[in-house]
């Protein structure tokens, strides 16, 4: 993926404030491209008057974003080396509460990655129509391209991804501003031409509460990725608090900017969600009709959509290493690879994401419900965490932080339930039982490392003690250079020596104790019958009855002679008796396996070690 990088090289890494908007909020803001389609996909079951009720929903929503945006600020400075849901929960409110944090927010990131890359495919495919059936697979080629690129290193992925996220919001932006220039000054918007809405073979029901709380609940997605700054702080250039705020700030306003006026021409040019085609590309066909500017508003969107899935992965292997870190995620997760970055964290995400999409089939609408749950669990226990830490420390300023981040978290908890009441039946259910299975998971994980730190640890281990010569054991297949070197290493180790022959020929058997009388220095040789040709299964009989007979603390070690040969596919044309010893060997206690390879060369009259 590229050329090592050195440790100290890290600080290189680093973003400044205007990569790091690309980086980090490339999730938040391309949310603008379904939140308000969700919207109206909700509200259009009870006819074409209910989607007037899309802006003061977006209203209510963009209310949402304010307070949520300033809470994470609080967040930010608060915990200036990274303070995600999951470092806030494990600081303020305890262990379990912070692994339900953090496997909602992990889950979170894989959906994160499904939806941007569907979404950004389905904005592709309102484009080329004709490719909507290959779609899934388009996704998973799309996540494969994010993967490597992240692969690459923090700051080299944060330049290629950095021109389309602002080509995004610069296309975002034109198309509102010339919308209400329009619709203030030259007599209002055409109506948008719909070909097949979504509900029209469903029946129609009324506008009740029900709904339109499932209409607000379906929007929140636009709150999507607002976490992701408060996690990734440290990625920011000196003083990193500091830049991190402004970037939030700056990513909420142009978010609010962007989602209410997505909504307003929506409504303007009576765009209704439609099979084959996104909202926003009926609004830019109703102002730009197929030209250029259409065009490159739609590929935009397609590029930030996909691009979008870049915040998860500069998020997901970090959130990764912080639990790896504390004992609840396999130690390989906090590994920095050569590029500086959590490499098999990305893989994994990648891997994650792309079994989901061919799940889904690539269909957004199908992965959206289960999508904010995630979201609003992390947020509420990240906000209940900061209230925790206000009124715990009492530091200058904590009673007015604990009131903004008490009115964050009540909003977040009364969205949460919103959304799992409303959506529920839609697919909420799944993170409801998974989130707890992961939590599961994860303590298994801790309670695995915290067995081997007790049984390694030296702490009343006692004086250490001599091991006695073990009794070694050289299983052969026949006499040869291999077999005769491994026996001198053997020798080495201890006088206690015995080669083991499987017998399944009575020639070959006779062949091999001649040769032995001969090369065999004097060292025991026990024959097995094997009147069923097997191998392994006589071995494994005959170390068993070793076993009867030792002492407790008495070692056997086993030493596999083994010929290498020159050529790796060399290997495909021998029996691979010593790794299926050493395979059966593993996990049995009181058992010491040693490879002793010989390597051949090319040439037969050239010497060997």
């Amino acid at each position: 993926m590229g050329d090592p990088l050195a440790t100290s090289q890290i600080v290189h890494e680093k973003l400044t404030k205007v990569k790091a908007l690309s980086v980090f909020s490339s999730d938040a803001l391309s949310s603008v491209a379904y939140a308000t389609e969700e919207i109206l996909f909700v509200l259009i079951a009870a006819g074409s008057a209910a989607l007037n009720l899309s802006i003061p929903i977006a209203l209510a929503i963009a209310t949402l974003l304010i307070i949520v945006g300033f809470s994470y600020f609080q967040t930010i400075h608060a915990y200036p080396k990274g303070g995600g849901a999951y470092i806030v929960a494990s600081d303020n409110l305890g262990t379990v509460f912070a692994l339900i944090a953090g496997a909602a927010l992990l889950f979170s990131y894989i959906l994160t990655v499904s939806v941007s890359i569907s979404a950004g495919i389905a904005a592709i495919t309102s484009w080329l129509p004709s490719l909507f059936p290959y779609r899934a697979l388009l996704a998973v080629v799309g996540v494969a391209i994010v993967t490597v690129i992240n692969q690459r290193g923090t700051s080299e992925s944060a330049s290629i991804f950095s021109v389309p996220t602002y080509i995004f919001i610069l296309g975002i932006l034109s198309l509102i501003f010339y919308g209400l220039i329009r619709w203030l000054f030259m007599g209002g918007l055409p109506t948008v031409e719909i070909n097949e809405p979504m509900h029209t073979n469903v029946a129609l029901q009324g506008v009740t509460l029900f709904l339109v709380l499932r209409a607000f609940s379906a929007g929140c997605t636009a709150l999507t990725g607002i976490e992701a700054i408060s996690d990734g702080v440290p990625a920011f250039r000196p003083p990193e608090a500091k830049n991190a705020g402004k970037t939030l700030l700056t990513m909420i306003a142009i978010l609010i900017i962007m989602f209410l006026g997505i909504t307003f021409l929506a409504s303007q040019v009576g765009a209704v969600p439609n099979h084959a085609e996104t909202v926003l590309s009926q609004i830019g066909r109703s102002l730009f009709g197929y030209g250029p500017l259409y065009v490159v508003v739609q590929i935009a969107t397609a590029l930030i959509l996909i691009l979008a899935a870049n915040t998860a992965f500069a998020d997901f292997p970090r959130l990764s290493y912080f639990m790896s870190r504390d004992g609840f995620l396999p130690r390989q997760m906090g590994n920095l690879g050569d590029r500086l970055v959590y490499s098999n964290g990305i893989t994994l995400l990648g891997i994650a994401a792309s079994i989901l999409i061919l799940f889904f089939k690539g269909d957004t609408h199908s992965l959206l419900p289960m999508y904010a749950v995630g979201v609003f669990i992390s947020f509420t226990l990240s906000q209940m965490g900061m209230v925790r830490r206000w009124l715990r420390l009492r530091s200058g300023g904590w009673l007015r932080n604990a009131v903004i981040n008490s009115i964050g978290s009540i909003s977040t908890f009364a969205v949460f339930m919103v959304i799992l009441i409303t959506r529920f039946t839609q697919g909420a259910w799944i993170v409801v039982l998974l989130i707890p299975a992961i939590v599961l998971v994860l303590l298994r994980i801790n309670r695995h490392y915290q067995q081997v730190a007790a049984q390694l640890s030296l702490e009343r281990y006692g004086a250490p003690h001599r091991m006695r010569n073990p009794q070694v054991i050289m299983p052969i297949s026949g006499v040869h250079r291999g077999v005769l070197k491994a026996l001198e290493f053997a020798r080495s180790l201890s006088p206690d020596v015995t080669a083991v022959y499987v017998e399944t020929s009575a020639t070959e058997g006779e062949e091999v104790r001649r040769k032995w009388s001969q090369w065999g220095d004097g060292v025991r040789l026990v024959c097995l019958p094997s009147p069923y040709r097997s191998i392994l299964s006589p071995i494994i009989d005959y170390l068993q009855q070793l076993e009867a007979e030792r002492q407790p603390d008495d070692i056997i070690t086993v030493v596999l002679p083994q010929f290498v040969p020159s050529r790796w596919w060399g290997n495909l044309l021998h029996n691979q008796s010593a790794w299926m010893i050493r395979l059966a060997l593993l996990f049995r206690r009181g058992y010491i396996v040693i490879d002793v390879p010989y390597h051949l060369t090319d040439s037969p009259n050239e010497e060997t070690t």
